[in-house]
């Protein structure tokens, strides 16, 4: 698209000023001003030989014209000039008419800029009364020997100076994307648009100086300035209104938009303040109804007290004073039995009996099955494409992209620099200077020369080229052409400054034509700031994209690759040592640095996995050996070490995690980074707890039972301990498989992969590793020593069967003690119970309350390594570049080849509908903090019309100009306008023609893949038009602009009933937080209704259920309110994350809940006089299963995310560290502190534990609690 300047400013130069050459007057003759007399005629010559020709000074009267003459000028200027003399010749108006005709291109589209616009030159060149208002200050002698014109005055009233400019500052032009006014230098005011179409260029505009001074104080000289009527761009004649498009008064007012703006009371969001506002209320009740309860035990003591004076205290020999009960709390001990528990523990205690029987069997027949599944691996793939693991395939914004694509080619591909000057201590300085530019024209004369190795690929092969002509790079360079010659070092400075005034001259367009704005090539700029002054440049590269797969796309890769090494090896330090910064980004490199962190990540999360592994080798190697036996005797603990039973439970995990991976790759589910990452620690964090639950169990029934075999009790361990193996493994399950109905493939991918795992290590848990219990404990009992079985330990003294030693007189663990003597007592106090709930209510409040500070998104910088050479970039591009992203809007199956098709989406036209869509985008940019667009729209419907108007002559056929004789004559109603095949013959034609200075409303460059011709059903099946959004900063701003979008693309569907949806590059990464909060609250709730269905059912009692459901709700509330405070946005990673939170929290409650309703009668028995109900089955519980719950779970879970504290990831650290750890403090409070509670206050009623019917001894003896033997120190009410 090429505008000259030379068009524009020649229509206040040569052409408007020629002139015959009668009466030249001489500088000494005295000038008069009158009406009826010229200030110039005819033309001198020129003052060089390239220069355009100059008029005469001409003092003489206005002349009658020929007829030919007068009609050209009628044509031209109007009726109006019909009659009278002028101060023009034949000559001049041909060339009025010649330069008028491309200026029209420009403003045609609102009659009353074109009106005004014409009428301002016609006056101006060919008024009777041109010596009123025009004065020739300076005179020249030119080539011919004469004097000439070098600088004259014209005098304009400021009122129509100001009308005209109004009705020009909107218009529009489409190709650009940008207004008229970028053509007229930019002008701001009618002063600087005067200033501009008078200022003397001889080569690219006018050949002498014309002043537009102010008029005041010329009355004295006998001038005044001119003041014809001027047209509004509204104006009441219908015949001069201009469109909605360029004319913001004429457009109708939009629907005002539903405010999205959250409910405040205050400063606090409307949900945060009813939280506070009900936790306040609920804190006031309980604390009156203490106060109360208080005053009203004191006032009935009072009054006992009253009645015991009155009455004889000593009882009688007589009176019975009855059975003292020295157990109350066993009065209490449940009685029923629960037939799903019984069935369970039947069934599980018959696997565990046939699995420890023959373990060998079920350890190969495991390994087969695992072996058998994780043959899927042979099609194992990782899916690495963001758009593909983060886009659901049948979602909007997924079919649209691949509509745009198919239709109008992929999104091109963007290589951008920054270069800044920020390096000096004093702060950022300005970047451009002669050095600078001159080096930097060097780096891409070589980035334009640049090939991958073993390839001759240059930038000319692949990049864009709208005119076919030359790549579209935007740099500063591009105001010199690209040339070492054009930039000379003693005016470059004065030239950039003019064409960062005028992009459109001549001198100052890039080699691809395109008008360059100085916002896409500098930056660090304040409003008004002069351009020498900024701080960064900005060079983008745009290259052409291509199928993914195909060579071409390879092609472009392998060129990227090697510009972004020659950028980070070479062209960086250079900039290093001239004191400025150099970041960049090719369109490879954020999928090559994301891959990069994962594989740094790999490295945190082996070392996580492998300190976990030690850690549970390690814990379950305690279970039955305290210090003080290690120490007194060694050999025992050699043989009592569980360190390959620990090793056995985790090669199990991994075992269930290739089995799943394998099942689900053979599939054709493709695997994630996150499954790799996440599901062996998520396998592992769910079910270290059941191995420590079943090794714990065991060692009670070795002692409780010691003259069993060894598969009799294991059975018996299974038996008791496999229906809360159940329970969590079920509900875990549950709530992994309800991701699988999500539409994202990467959450899909994870729930089923995570949901198989699971089962599968469930499985193998109750029959592999049952297996090798068995075979372990045949070890221990053959005093063998752990790891080396060969070896074994004669000397060791033999107390039970199979001659290992369990001294029954060990004492219990430090934790076990504190758990006995310290904690459950405390916990279980009555005011304790009250602050407990005051104060996990106030956490919930809390939660509940920072609910709306959790921001949605994930920035890009988060997702890559902090060392990676893109952060700098992401900084910059924030910083410093002020262009907001392309939007289009796409139109599907409107056909406009028909009239009423036409009308829904022209905008320049009189019977255009009222909302049509380029009339609404115009309006929605005027409200840009609203709807996030700004600029004009390229409207290829307009532009296509216009370029057939017959004033043109841009549409050529058979050597005549298309329209010319047309019947309906072209209008801008439409009536002339083609339809059907007509319509089809000529847009192909439009679409062909190249764009030049000529004709800039061609359609090749602009339009070329903008609009989709089938000529087979006459139709365009699919058209795009182009805007932009406002410069986009933060992840806030993504998400509005793309919910806004479509916003506007549904109302114009509406209102027009035509199909249009919105389509930019990054909405396709966004659309997921349309739905995000209502997907995360649907998954989230339907976890909680199963969970609530499945314990309710497996455990016998609703309440029981219920409170297990509110306190994994609670957790889940909690680490959401962390999340708002340790800045962890929402996005699908974090939504997996809290999928994986609910499993965890239920695996956290589910062992103390069932401890609670199948309380151990062994343990229930010595709660003694202490506790009764069920104060007594939650003391039970927290004893019997809270040792396990926290070195099992928590401190297991704590000791692996530690470790991810360290990753150089950032999205590791926030999104994994912060949530999991998060995690792990929550469910751990309230799993051992707040569910206690809450059951011992609300719990269902309790069942008879089938399997606890060991004697008393041996079953202390198994738990090692040496106090739990009949003494007075055990939890008694001393």
């Amino acid at each position: 698209m090429r505008i000259l300047a030379l068009g524009l400013r020649l229509l206040g130069s040569t052409a408007l000023l020629q002139a015959t050459t009668a009466d030249p007057y001489s500088r000494k003759d005295a000038v008069q001003h009158e009406a009826g007399r010229c200030s110039m005629r005819g033309q001198c010559g020129s003052e060089s030989y390239f220069a355009p020709q100059i008029p005469c000074p001409y003092n003489g009267l206005a002349e009658e014209p020929e007829k030919s003459t007068r009609q050209k000028l009628v044509d031209i200027c109007g009726e109006e000039w019909s009659k009278g003399a002028i101060c023009c010749d034949e000559d001049q108006v041909d060339a009025l008419a010649d330069n008028l005709k491309r200026a029209n291109q420009l403003i045609s589209s609102c009659p009353a800029c074109q009106k005004n616009f014409f009428n301002l030159f016609c006056t101006f060149t060919c008024s009777p009364n041109q010596s009123v208002f025009v004065n020739v200050t300076d005179v020249v002698t030119t080539s011919s020997g004469e004097d000439g014109v070098a600088e004259l005055d014209n005098l304009w009233s400021s009122d129509y100076g100001k009308a005209f400019y109004d009705s020009c500052k909107d218009v529009k032009f489409g190709p650009s994307g940008s207004t008229a006014m970028t053509f007229f230098g930019n002008a701001k005011n009618y002063t600087e648009l005067y200033a501009f179409l008078g200022k003397k260029s001889p080569f690219f505009g006018s050949p002498f100086q014309i002043n537009f001074p102010d008029p005041t104080g010329r009355e004295k000289e006998g001038m005044t300035a001119t003041n014809p009527t001027s047209r509004a761009c509204n104006d009441a004649d219908a015949r001069y209104r201009c469109s909605c498009v360029d004319c913001p008064d004429a457009c109708p007012t939009l629907p005002e938009v539903a405010s999205n703006e959250e409910c405040y009371v205050g400063a606090l969001p409307c949900l945060s303040f009813a939280s506070i506002l009900v936790y306040c209320i609920i804190i006031a009740f309980m604390v009156t109804a203490v106060v109360g309860h208080v005053a009203y035990r004191r006032h009935a003591q009072r009054q006992n007290e009253r009645l015991r004076l009155l009455q004889d205290a000593s009882p009688s020999d007589d009176e019975d004073e009855g059975d003292v009960v020295h157990n109350a709390g066993m009065l209490d001990r449940p009685q029923r039995n629960y037939r799903i528990n019984s069935i369970c523990g039947t069934a599980f205690a018959r696997l565990g009996g046939l699995c420890a029987r023959y373990p060998l069997i079920t350890i190969g027949s495991s390994i087969l099955v695992v072996v058998l599944l994780s043959l899927g691996w042979l099609r194992f793939e990782v899916e690495t494409n963001p758009v593909r693991l983060w886009v659901s395939p049948t979602s909007a914004a997924a079919e649209e992209k691949a509509f745009f694509d198919n239709n109008f080619g992929p999104f091109f591909r963007t290589e951008q620099v920054f270069i800044v000057n920020d390096t000096n201590e004093s702060g950022p300085g300005p970047v451009l200077s002669y050095d600078t530019l001159h080096w930097w024209l060097d780096v891409e004369k070589r980035i334009s020369r640049l090939t991958p190795s073993g390839d001759d690929t240059t930038l000319d092969d692949i990049c864009y080229k709208p005119t076919e002509d030359a790549c579209v790079v935007q740099s500063v360079t591009g105001f010199f052409q690209g040339d070492f010659g054009n930039l000379n070092p003693s005016d470059w400075e004065k030239h950039l400054r003019a064409c960062i005034d005028d992009p459109a001259e001549e001198s100052c367009r890039p080699q691809f034509e395109l008008p360059l704005q100085k916002d896409l090539v500098l930056g660090g700029l304040e409003d008004g700031q002069d351009a020498l002054e900024s701080t960064a440049m900005v060079v983008t590269w745009v290259v052409n994209n291509h199928a993914e797969g195909s060579k071409a796309e390879q092609r472009a890769m392998e060129w990227e690759a090697s510009l972004r090494d020659l950028l980070k090896y070479y062209v960086q330090p250079a900039a290093e040592e001239r004191g400025l910064r150099l970041s960049f980004s090719t369109e490879i490199s954020l999928e090559e640095e994301l891959n990069k962190s994962s594989n740094t990540d790999a490295k945190i999360v082996v070392i996580s996995y492998v300190i976990m592994f030690i850690y549970v080798s390690l814990a379950l190697g305690s279970v039955s050996l305290s210090t003080k036996a290690f120490l007194n005797n060694p050999a025992t603990a050699m043989v009592q070490s569980k360190f390959t039973l620990g090793i056995s439970g985790i090669i199990i995990v991994l075992m269930s995690v290739s089995a799943s991976v394998g099942l689900f790759a053979a599939a054709g589910l493709k695997a994630t980074l996150i499954i790799a990452e996440v599901i062996p620690f998520l396998v592992l964090a769910v079910g270290v707890d059941n191995i420590f639950l079943i090794v714990h169990e065991l060692e009670r029934v070795n002692h409780s039972h010691p003259d069993e075999e060894i598969d009799v009790r294991v059975a018996k361990a299974l038996g008791r301990m496999g229906p809360s193996i159940l329970l969590s493994a079920l509900t875990e399950t549950v709530a992994f498989v309800l991701g699988v109905f999500v539409g994202m493939p990467a959450v899909k991918n994870f729930a089923a992969y995570a949901a198989g795992a699971v089962v599968i290590n469930a499985i193998l848990q109750v029959t592999m590793f049952v297996a090798v219990l068995s075979l372990n404990q045949r070890r221990v009992e053959a005093n063998r020593i752990d790891c080396f079985p060969f070896i074994r330990m004669s000397h060791i003294a033999s107390h039970i069967s199979g001659g290992v030693t369990y001294n029954i007189e060990e004492e219990e663990s430090a934790l076990q003690r504190f758990i006995r003597k310290v904690y459950a007592p405390a916990l279980l106090n009555r005011q304790v119970k009250l602050a407990i709930i005051a104060l996990f209510l106030g956490f919930f409040a809390a939660g509940i309350a920072l609910l709306p500070e959790v921001s949605l998104g994930l920035d890009q910088k988060v997702a890559i390594p902090d060392e990676s050479y893109l952060i700098p970039y992401f900084r910059d591009l924030e910083a410093y570049f002020n262009t907001g992203p392309p939007v289009y809007f796409v139109t599907r199956g409107v056909n406009a080849t028909q009239r009423d098709e036409q009308q829904t989406i022209c905008g320049r036209f009189t019977t255009c509908n009222e909302f049509s869509l380029p009339t609404v985008l115009e309006q929605e940019s005027k409200r840009s903090d609203i709807s996030y667009i700004t600029g004009a729209t390229a409207n290829w419907l307009d532009d296509f019309f216009f370029w057939l108007n017959p004033d043109t002559e841009c549409c050529m056929e058979s050597g005549r100009v298309c329209f010319e004789h047309r019947n309906p004559a072209w209008n801008i109603t439409l009536s002339g306008m083609p339809e059907g095949n007509e319509f089809i013959h000529y847009v192909t034609k439009w679409l062909e023609a190249p764009t030049n200075a000529d004709c800039p409303l061609a359609g090749k460059a602009g339009y070329s893949s903008a609009v989709v011709v089938n000529t087979s059903t006459v139709s365009i099946p699919a058209s795009h038009f182009r805007t932009s959004h406002v410069p986009l900063r933060t992840q806030d701003d993504f998400i509005s602009a793309y919910a806004s979008a479509r916003r506007v693309a549904d109302e114009i569907s509406d209102s027009q009933n035509v199909d249009v949806f919105p389509y930019s590059k990054f909405y396709i990464f966004f659309d997921q937080y349309a739905s995000i909060v209502r997907l995360t609250a649907t998954l989230l709730g339907s976890a909680f209704a199963l969970i609530l269905i499945i314990t309710s059912i497996l455990l016998g009692s609703v309440a029981t259920g219920a409170i297990i459901t509110i306190t994994v709700i609670m957790i889940v509330i909690d680490i959401l309110g962390t999340m708002a405070i340790a800045d962890v946005s929402l996005n699908a990673i974090s939504l997996v994350n809290l999928v994986i939170c609910v499993g965890i929290g239920v695996e956290f409650c589910a062992h103390i809940a069932r401890a609670f309703m199948f309380p151990s009668r062994t343990v229930m028995e010595k709660a003694k006089n202490k506790f009764r109900g069920r104060d007594a089955r939650a003391w039970t519980a927290i004893v019997n299963v809270g040792g396990s719950v926290f070195t099992g779970i928590a401190l297991t879970k704590f000791v692996g995310v530690c470790v991810l504290a360290f990753s150089r990831s950032k999205i590791f650290e926030i999104y994994y560290f912060r949530v999991w750890l998060s995690l792990v403090v929550w469910a751990t409070l309230h799993a051992l502190v707040f569910l206690p509670v809450m059951l011992s206050l609300f719990g269902g009623d309790g069942y008879v534990d089938p399997e606890s019917d060991s004697g008393l001894d041996e079953d202390l003896a198994a738990r090692r609690y040496r106090a739990l033997l009949p003494d007075d120190d055990y939890d008694s009410d001393e």
